[in-house]
C-alpha cells in the first residue's frame, strides 16, 4: 500500500482554517467582507469574550436562496469567480470561497439567509463541518451568520488566543477600518450589550473620522487627492490565436488617490498608524509603506514615521489580490508607477499645505509606539475581573488604546442655583425645569467619541467642516510677512503676525534654506566650491577608506575635491562654501559614517536619493548659523524670507520643527479673554 493518500475534505479544511482563521478578527474579516460584496447597507457585528464566545454578524445583503446557502460551505464555492481569467480583474473582496467552509469546520455555525423574493428563507446549523439542521424560516432579506465556540474542536489552536482584551481590540480596529473606508454604509459593533462603534453613513471620510474620534483627531490630519492617468495596461496582451478579434481593446485605466496624511509634528516610532486600503480592501504593503516613508524623508525624523489612511483606487485588473492566503498583501502590474504616485501625491500635498506646528501641541507631540486611528477594546463586561493572563503584546495594546475615546465623553457639569420661591412666583416654572436640568442625565457630546443620535450625520458634517477651516488658516504661507521682534538669548527669533506670536529656531530654519539649496545647485552641478590654502588630512580607519571610494563622486558633485593621501589619510583641497576647519572634517567623517550604514547603496539619478540627500543635510548642518549666535533685524528678516520660499519650511532635514506657533486664539484663552 502506497504512503501517499488524499485527505478528507474535513482535514483539508481544517488544514485551510489554519491559514485563513488565526483568531477571532479573522472570522469577523471574512464575514464582514462577505457583507459587503452581497451589497449590504448596514452592518452590525455582535462578538462576546473578544470573540471566543459568539462572533454574529447581520446585514442586509441581497441574501441567498435555499440551494445557495448548502452551496455556500462546499470547498471552493464562490458566486464571484467564473473562469480562471476572471482571477486577473478580481473586483470582490472576497473571490477563493474557503473561509466559510474554513470556518465551520473549527466553530459552531448558523446561517440565517433569505433573498426577499422567495416565499421563506434559509436556516442552516453546522459544527465541526457537519450540517446538523436544514430549515425554513420567516426572515428579513439579508444574512445573518454565527460563529460560535471558536477552535472547539481544536484545543491547541484554542490555547493560543489571547487575552480577551486583545482579541477585542483587534476586531474593534478591523470594524472601524472598513468603516473609514465605507462611509455610506452604517456600521455597528457591540460586545456583551455594551455599543462599541455606532457609525451611521455619512457622506465624505472626514466626516466619518470625526464621528468616530472626534475633533482632536481629524484636526492632526490633513487630506489628500490625486490622480494619475494610467499610460498602458499592467497585464500583457494575449497571443493572436487567444485573442479575440471582436473584444475591443483594452483601457488603461486610472490610478485614484484619496485620504489623510498627519502633520510632520506627528510622529511614531513604527508603521502601525499606515493604513492602506487598495480598492478598498485592507492590506499590507512594503512597496507602498517605503513610497510613504519617501514622502516624508527630510521632514520628519528617519527613525519617526508619520499617520497615513490611504485610499487607492485602480482598474483591477492592475493589481493581483491573489498571493497571500488571508489576502492581506498585493502585488501591483505596475510597481514603479505607483511607489513613485504615492510617494510625489503625499509629498507634494506636504508643500502645498505647509502645516505649522502649534506651539502649546509640540510640547505633547513626543513619538510614540502606540497606533493612531486604533479605538480602543474594553472590557465586555464593565466592572468584569481581568483574570487572563496578561502578556506583553497585551500591554502595548491597552497603552496603545488610551489616545482615543470611542466612549462618548460627558459634558461639564452644569451649575446652577435653585431659589426656592412660592409656587406662585411667575419663574417658579423656570426654576423647576432648571432643577429638572440639573438632575437630568448627561447627554453625549457630539464632538468627542462615537456619535449615535439621529442628527449625526449633519453634526458630523458641521464638525468636519469646522476643523477643515481652521486647518486651511493655520499654516506657513505668511512667512514673508511676519514681523521681527528680537531673539531668545540669541538662538530664537521671536516674531509678530496676524495669526499670533513665532518662535523661530534660526538654526534649524537657515539648514532648511541651505539644504533646499544645494539639493537645486547639485542638480543642475553648480555647487559653489572654495580651494583651502592648505589641504585638510583627514585620518579614516581601513572600512570608512572603502566607504569613501564608494562615495568619492557624489561627494565631488557637491563640491568636495578630496584625494587619497596615503593608506588610511585623505587630503581635502576644496570643500563647500561655508565649511571650514573644525567643521569641514566633522562633516566628512559624518557623510562616511552614514554611508557606512547602507553599504549596497549605490547613487542613482532620483532628486532624492538617500545619499544625496544625507550629504546635503550634513553640508547645510554645519554651514548653518549656529544658536548663541546674534543677528541684526536685517538678518532676521532675512531668514524669514529665505525661509518661506522653501518647500518645506515645517521642519529641518533631521526633523526638528522650525518654527511653533502660539496662536491668538491660544494667547486669548491663557489671559481669559475668551
Amino acid at each position: 500500500m502506497g504512503r501517499i493518500r488524499v485527505l478528507s475534505d474535513q482535514v483539508a479544511n481544517q488544514i485551510a482554517a489554519g491559514e485563513v482563521v488565526d483568531r477571532p478578527a479573522s472570522v469577523v474579516k471574512e464575514l464582514l467582507e462577505n457583507s459587503l460584496d452581497a451589497g449590504a447597507t448596514r452592518i452590525r457585528v455582535e462578538v462576546e469574550a473578544g470573540g471566543r464566545k459568539l462572533i454574529r454578524i447581520a446585514d442586509d445583503g441581497h441574501g441567498m436562496n435555499r440551494d445557495d446557502a448548502l452551496l455556500a460551505f462546499e470547498r471552493h464555492a464562490t458566486s464571484k469567480l467564473r473562469t480562471a481569467d476572471d482571477l486577473l480583474a478580481i473586483g470582490t473582496l472576497g473571490f477563493r470561497g474557503e473561509a466559510l467552509p474554513s470556518i465551520a469546520s473549527v466553530a459552531r455555525v448558523t446561517l440565517e439567509t433569505a433573498t426577499g423574493e422567495d416565499p421563506a428563507g434559509s436556516a442552516l446549523e453546522i459544527a465541526g463541518g457537519k450540517i446538523h439542521r436544514v430549515d425554513d424560516a420567516a426572515l428579513p432579506r439579508g444574512t445573518t451568520i454565527t460563529v460560535a465556540d471558536l477552535f472547539f474542536n481544536t484545543p491547541a489552536r484554542r490555547k493560543f488566543l489571547r487575552a480577551e482584551a486583545t482579541e477585542l481590540a483587534h476586531v474593534t480596529a478591523l470594524v472601524t477600518h472598513y468603516a473609514l473606508v465605507h462611509p455610506n454604509k452604517h456600521f455597528e459593533l457591540v460586545s456583551a450589550s455594551h455599543t462599541l462603534l455606532s457609525a451611521p453613513p455619512v457622506t465624505r471620510t472626514a466626516e466619518r473620522i470625526y464621528q468616530i474620534f472626534g475633533k482632536d483627531t481629524l484636526a492632526q490630519l490633513l487630506p489628500v487627492a490625486a490622480e494619475l492617468p494610467l499610460e498602458r495596461v499592467g497585464l500583457p496582451e494575449p497571443p493572436p490565436w487567444k485573442k479575440d478579434p471582436d473584444e475591443p481593446a483594452r483601457k488603461p485605466g486610472t490610478l485614484r488617490l484619496t485620504g489623510f496624511y498627519s502633520k510632520p509634528e506627528l510622529q511614531k516610532l513604527n508603521r502601525n498608524s499606515i493604513y492602506i486600503f487598495v480598492n478598498k480592501r485592507l492590506i499590507r504593503d512594503r512597496l507602498l509603506m517605503h513610497a510613504i516613508t519617501e514622502a516624508y524623508r527630510n521632514v520628519i525624523p528617519p527613525t519617526s514615521f508619520p499617520v497615513v489612511l490611504l485610499f487607492l483606487e485602480m482598474p483591477p485588473e492592475e493589481v493581483d489580490v491573489n498571493v497571500h492566503p488571508a489576502k492581506t498583501e498585493v502585488r501591483f502590474r505596475q510597481q514603479s508607477i505607483i511607489h513613485d504616485f504615492v510617494r510625489d501625491s503625499i509629498r507634494n500635498a506636504l508643500v502645498l499645505s505647509r502645516p505649522a506646528a502649534g506651539f502649546l501641541a509640540a510640547l505633547d507631540n513626543a513619538p510614540l509606539a502606540s497606533p493612531s486611528l486604533m479605538p480602543p477594546a474594553v472590557s465586555p463586561l464593565p466592572g468584569s475581573p481581568e483574570d487572563a493572563p496578561r502578556t506583553s503584546e497585551d500591554t502595548t495594546l491597552d497603552s496603545a488604546a488610551v489616545p482615543f475615546q470611542l466612549t462618548p465623553k460627558l459634558p461639564p457639569p452644569t451649575t446652577g442655583r435653585l431659589d426656592f420661591r412660592p409656587s406662585g412666583d411667575p419663574s417658579h416654572r423656570e426654576m423647576v425645569e432648571a432643577a429638572v436640568s440639573l438632575l437630568a442625565p448627561a447627554t453625549p457630546s457630539l464632538t468627542d467619541g462615537c456619535v449615535t443620535s439621529s442628527g449625526s450625520t449633519d453634526a458630523s458634517s458641521f464638525g468636519a467642516a469646522e476643523v477643515e477651516a481652521e486647518q486651511a488658516v493655520v499654516n506657513l504661507n505668511h512667512l514673508r510677512s511676519l514681523r521681527p521682534l528680537g531673539q531668545l538669548r540669541e538662538s530664537f527669533i521671536l516674531a509678530a503676525g496676524e495669526d499670533g506670536l513665532w518662535i523661530i529656531d534660526q538654526h534649524v530654519a537657515h539648514e532648511r534654506v541651505l539644504f533646499e539649496k544645494i539639493l537645486r545647485d547639485r542638480e543642475v552641478e553648480r555647487v559653489q566650491r572654495q580651494r583651502l590654502l592648505m589641504p585638510l588630512l583627514v585620518d579614516l580607519k581601513p572600512d570608512q577608506m572603502v566607504v569613501f571610494a564608494r562615495i568619492a563622486e557624489e561627494l565631488g558633485q557637491n563640491g568636495f575635491e578630496v584625494e587619497p593621501f596615503g593608506p588610511q589619510t585623505l587630503a581635502v583641497k576644496a570643500a563647500p562654501v561655508g565649511l571650514e576647519g573644525g567643521e569641514l572634517e566633522r562633516t566628512l567623517a559624518e557623510i562616511i559614517d552614514q554611508a557606512s550604514a547602507d553599504p549596497d547603496e549605490r547613487p542613482s539619478n532620483q532628486a532624492l536619493t538617500p545619499l544625496r540627500t544625507r550629504i546635503a543635510a550634513s553640508i547645510a548642518c554645519h554651514s548653518a548659523i549656529k544658536v548663541n549666535m546674534p543677528l541684526d533685524p536685517a538678518r532676521m528678516e532675512w531668514l524669514l524670507l529665505e525661509l518661506s520660499k522653501t518647500e518645506h519650511p515645517t521642519s529641518c532635514p533631521h526633523g526638528r520643527p522650525i518654527a511653533l506657533l502660539y496662536s491668538w486664539k491660544d494667547i486669548q484663552r491663557a489671559f481669559h479673554r475668551i
